[in-house]
């Protein structure tokens, strides 16, 4: 491992020192991508689509591979800042494969000066098969569909200027840099931005997964823990913040909510409350224990993940499976859903005896209540990382969705 790191560091060291060689030239690139016009460049598709490395990578976002590869696209940015930056694009239009208008000569430039385009695709008002291909990089390191259209999304992350996106990747260079020491051999990060978790092992990802996290009013926390329990077809028991928020005002509108949704209303002493009794008017309620049982209606769905946390978080499965496939995943009141939660419970109880994937499948379709105890807890990480880099040219920018980088802009969903 030691060599490995020395020699990444060396191949890092290099890179730098040849980035740093060229810098006098890079200012006469930029601008000479700003002065073309159609005309000044031959268009050639076979050649490559993109100027960097791939989007999607096995680096975890807490390495000192991630750490490096930050510092480099910072030292990109703040010149990039020094020389004027890029082009603003036109937000009117939706531009796609096949449209000829002018804005695509300025969406052009400005993928090039990004590094999403080679030079070598030309200055037209084309969008062709380089453009289509850029964009679509363009969109996956900005964590947005890759359809290669310029939606409302694509052009708010697109026209923030490269200040602002230095401003993010220096605050969260600092949020990389304290968790820069060793995590664990195995471990599970949730990034809450990028709405995204990791495991990692041996210094590399072996499973993402799409996740589901907390409303900008009832936010995911920052913690660090280690998943010691998995519970197959949990009871849920709703906390009194959604109690007061949810359920209450759900009752009021309909007296059946809580049997239609197999909830049962549990007094102190355990015994069980008839919710005819209860003056839905007020928050009487809310002294009460709100337990849903196991099975397909349960918030849960089949599985839940459980550590240690003084807000009393987890991460769990869900019946709403279509909420993975909407742009912004921040549903929840402050647990995190994971797609295909059935692959990461099973990595996560590899070493403990008698629960392999096909055992684990089995309890499900039980239906019975089954707690257990991970052999060998796993780490558990979840943090706030909006901007970061996992190679030469592929710098990662998210939604700053709870406001914590500073700066209004980086707020895309709130502001469309």
């Amino acid at each position: 491992m030691i060599t490995s790191r020395r020699l990444f560091l060396s191949g890092v060291t290099a890179l730098a020192a040849s980035m740093v060689t060229r810098g006098a030239q890079a200012q006469d690139v930029i601008s000479d991508i700003l002065r073309a016009s159609a005309g000044d460049w031959v268009d050639t598709f076979d050649a490559r689509a993109t100027e960097g490395g791939k989007v999607i990578s096995n680096v975890p976002i807490f390495s000192p591979q991630t750490i490096s590869y930050t510092e480099m696209a910072i030292g990109q940015y703040r010149n990039l800042v020094a020389q004027g930056g890029w082009p603003m694009v036109p937000a009117t239009k939706k531009l796609q494969l096949g449209v000829v208008d002018p804005d695509v000569a300025v969406l052009r430039r400005r993928l090039m000066v990004s590094g999403d385009l080679p030079q070598g695709a030309g200055i037209s008002n084309a969008f062709d098969s380089y453009v289509d291909a850029a964009l679509k990089r363009f969109q996956l390191r900005h964590g947005l569909p890759g359809d290669g259209i310029t939606g409302k999304y694509t052009y708010a992350a697109m026209n923030i200027s490269p200040l602002v996106r230095l401003g993010q990747l220096e605050t969260n260079l600092v949020r990389l840099r304290a968790m820069g020491g060793f995590l664990g051999d195995r471990y599970v990060v949730v990034n809450i931005p990028a709405q995204q978790v990791e495991a990692v092992e041996n210094g590399r990802v072996v499973l993402r997964h799409a996740a589901v996290v907390g409303k900008v009013d009832r936010q995911t926390p920052i913690l660090n823990s280690k998943i010691n329990e998995i519970i197959v077809n949990p009871y849920w028991n709703a906390p009194v913040s959604i109690v007061r928020k949810d359920i209450i005002p759900l009752m009021r509108k309909n007296p059946n909510y809580l049997k239609e949704s197999k909830i049962r209303l549990l007094a102190p002493d355990g015994s069980e409350v008839d919710p005819m009794t209860i003056d839905w008017s007020t928050d009487e309620a809310a002294k009460y224990r709100f337990r849903q049982d196991p099975g397909a209606m349960n918030a849960m769905a089949s599985v839940k993940i459980n550590f240690p946390s003084p807000d009393g978080v987890y991460m769990h499965d869900t019946p709403q499976q279509s909420l993975f496939g909407k742009l912004m995943r921040f549903d929840s009141s402050g647990c995190v859903r994971v797609q295909n939660v059935r692959d990461l419970v099973t990595w996560i109880l590899r070493d403990t005896p008698g629960w392999d994937r096909q055992h684990f499948e089995a309890t499900i379709k039980t239906g019975e209540t089954v707690p257990v105890q991970v052999t060998n807890p796993v780490p558990v990480y979840f943090t706030y990382i909006s901007a970061w880099s996992t190679g030469p040219g592929v710098v990662q920018f998210r939604d700053d969705i709870y406001g914590r980088d500073g700066v209004d802009e980086l707020q895309i969903t709130s502001a469309l």
